[in-house]
C-alpha cells in the first residue's frame, strides 16, 4: 500500500468531504483514519492505535508552534482587552478614507512581516481586523489578502525561515550551495511574483469573482461575523481599558524585534556565524515561542503598573487567548497527522509521486512545468509546502544529474523555482495547509468560506504560471517566462476589469 496510488486517497476523501459536508474536524479525522486502514491492511484496532501513535509525535514535534499560538492568542486578548486595538481601529478610520486604503495597508503589513508565514499571518490579522471590519470588508477577502501576503512574501525573502527550508532541502554533495539556489529561484518564482500583482490589482480595482464576490455582497448588505467567533465580536464591542495606539505598537515591535533575534541566536549568531548562516541554520519555531514569551513578559510590565488594564482582566486573557486558538490549533493538529500518515513513514505518497516524476524525465524541455504541476498537487493533497520542496528538490537533482553541469545548474534553478511556486501555490489553495489555516484564524472568517473564496484566485494565478513554466523550458530563459506569465496575467486582468461591474 506504500508509495502507490493508493497513498493519494487519504488527502482526496478529506478534501471531498470537507467540499461535500463543510465540517473540517469531522473531513480531517475520516481522511486521517482512512489512511490509517490503508496502513494497516484494514486492521480496525491497529488503526486506531497507528492514528494516535502519529497524533502524539506531530504535536510534539510542532509543540513549539502549538506553544506560540496559544502564547499569541493571549497577547492578541489582552492587547484586545487593553482598549488599544480600538485606540488604533479609531485612529486608522479617521486616517483610512476608503477600503481600498484599508486592503493596502493590510498588504503592506504582510509584505513588512516576512519572516515567517505563521507570525505573518496571525499578526496581521490581529491588528488590521479591527480596521476592516469598520469599513465592513468581508473576512474573507481579508483572509486572501493575509494568506497572499504570508507564505508567497516568505518564499521569496532571504532573510525568512522559508530560506533555511529550502537550503536544508539540498542533499549533501550538491553541486550548488542551497542558499545561492534560492536567491537564484527569486526572480523566477513565477506564483509569488503573480500572486503579488493580481492581489494588488483585487484591491485597486475592487473587482471580485467567483464565490468572493458572492461573499463581498453579502457583506455589503449586512457585515457577517462567523458563529465560532462571535464571543470574540462581543468581547472586542465591549472593550473598556485605557490603552492608547502606543500600547500596541510597542508590544508589535518587542514581538518582530525579539522574533528575529530569536532566530540570530537559535542559529549561532554568538557562535561567530553571519547573519545570513544563522537565519539559515535557525530553529524558526523555538524563535517564534522565544519571542513571544518575551512580548508576553514585557506586555505584564507595561500594562500592569499604569494600570491600563486590571489584574483580574489581566489573568482572564490566559484563558480567553487559549479559547481563542482552540480552532487553529484542532485543525493543526489534525492536518499534520494526516501530512504523517502520507509521509514517509506510512503510505509515503511522496515516493509514489518521485517515482512518478523520475519516469517520465526525459523530456527535459517540459520538466520545469511538469514540476510545478507536480509540486502544487502534493502541495494540495498534503498541505504542506516544505514537505513539497524537500520530497522534489533533491529528485529535481537526481534527474539532472546526468545532464552537463553548466547546463544542469541552469535548468536546475528554473526546476526549482517551479517546484518553490507550486509548493506555495499548492499550499496557499489546500484547506489543510497549516498557513490556510491560520490565515482563517488571524481574519477570523470560517475556514472554508476562506478556502472557497480563495481557490479561484490561486487558479488564476496558476494558469498563467503553468504558461510561464513552459515557456521557461522551451527557451530555457527565466527571464522570457517571467514576462510571458505577466502579461498572461495583465491580459486576465483586463478582462476582469472590463467585463465585470
Amino acid at each position: 500500500m506504500t508509495a502507490t496510488f493508493i497513498s493519494i486517497l487519504p488527502p482526496i476523501i478529506t478534501i471531498a468531504l470537507a467540499l461535500l459536508t463543510k465540517e473540517v474536524y469531522f473531513s480531517l479525522i475520516i481522511g486521517i483514519f482512512s489512511g490509517a486502514m490503508l496502513f494497516t491492511n484494514g486492521s480496525f484496532f491497529e488503526s486506531i492505535i497507528t492514528f494516535f501513535t502519529i497524533l502524539s509525535s506531530k504535536v510534539g514535534a510542532n509543540v513549539n508552534i502549538l506553544a506560540f499560538l496559544v502564547i499569541l492568542g493571549i497577547i492578541v486578548a489582552a492587547i484586545t482587552k487593553s482598549g488599544a486595538t480600538t485606540a488604533y481601529a479609531n485612529w486608522a478610520r479617521s486616517v483610512i478614507r476608503d477600503k481600498k486604503s484599508a486592503l493596502g495597508l493590510t498588504a503592506l503589513l504582510g509584505i513588512l512581516i516576512f519572516i515567517d508565514d505563521y507570525f505573518n499571518c496571525l499578526t496581521v490579522g490581529t491588528v488590521m481586523r479591527p480596521v476592516t471590519d469598520k469599513f465592513k470588508i468581508a473576512r474573507a477577502k481579508l483572509a486572501y489578502v493575509i494568506d497572499a501576503t504570508a507564505a508567497p512574501i516568505c518564499i521569496i525573502a532571504p532573510v525568512s525561515s522559508w530560506a533555511a527550508a529550502v537550503g536544508s532541502s539540498l542533499p549533501e554533495g550538491s553541486f550548488i550551495d542551497g542558499f545561492t539556489l534560492f536567491l537564484q529561484t527569486i526572480p523566477f518564482n513565477l506564483y509569488a511574483i503573480l500572486t503579488m500583482l493580481f492581489m494588488a490589482f483585487i484591491i485597486l480595482s475592487e473587482r471580485d469573482f467567483g464565490a468572493m464576490r458572492k461573499a463581498v455582497e453579502n457583506n455589503k448588505k449586512a457585515f457577517q461575523v462567523p458563529a465560532e467567533y462571535q464571543d470574540t465580536a462581543n468581547a472586542e464591542q465591549t472593550i473598556g481599558g485605557g490603552g492608547k495606539i502606543i500600547d500596541l505598537i510597542l508590544p508589535l515591535i518587542v514581538l518582530i524585534s525579539v522574533c528575529i533575534y530569536g532566530m540570530l541566536y537559535t542559529g549561532g549568531i554568538h557562535e561567530g556565524k553571519s547573519i545570513s548562516a544563522a537565519f539559515a541554520d535557525c530553529d524558526a519555531a523555538q524563535a517564534l515561542v522565544f519571542g513571544s514569551f518575551v512580548t508576553l513578559i514585557f506586555i505584564s510590565l507595561l500594562y500592569l503598573p499604569r494600570k491600563v488594564i486590571t489584574f483580574a482582566d489581566y489573568a482572564q486573557c490566559y484563558s480567553q487567548g487559549f479559547k481563542a486558538m482552540v480552532p487553529a490549533i484542532f485543525i493543526l493538529c489534525l492536518a499534520w497527522t494526516l501530512s504523517g500518515v502520507c509521509s514517509e513513514d506510512y503510505l509515503n505518497l511522496g515516493g509514489y509521486v518521485g517515482n512518478l516524476v523520475q519516469e517520465n524525465h526525459n523530456v527535459t524541455a517540459f520538466l520545469p512545468v511538469i514540476f510545478f504541476i507536480v509540486a502544487i498537487c502534493l502541495a494540495f493533497a498534503t498541505g504542506t509546502s516544505w514537505g513539497t520542496f524537500g520530497i522534489l528538490i533533491p529528485i529535481s537533482i537526481s534527474v539532472l544529474s546526468t545532464l552537463p553541469e553548466s547546463e544542469a545548474a541552469e535548468l536546475l534553478v528554473l526546476c526549482v523555482a517551479a517546484i518553490l511556486s507550486g509548493a506555495v501555490g499548492g499550499d496557499h489553495a489546500s484547506p489543510i495547509s497549516d498557513t490556510t489555516i491560520l490565515a482563517s484564524a488571524g481574519a477570523q472568517c470560517n475556514h472554508l468560506e476562506h478556502v472557497s473564496t480563495q481557490v479561484p484566485y490561486v487558479a488564476t494565478v496558476s494558469a498563467c504560471c503553468v504558461i510561464g513554466f513552459l515557456v521557461d523550458g522551451l527557451t530555457q530563459n527565466g527571464w522570457l517566462g517571467l514576462i510571458v506569465g505577466i502579461i498572461c496575467l495583465t491580459c486576465v486582468m483586463l478582462f476582469l476589469k472590463f467585463k465585470l461591474k
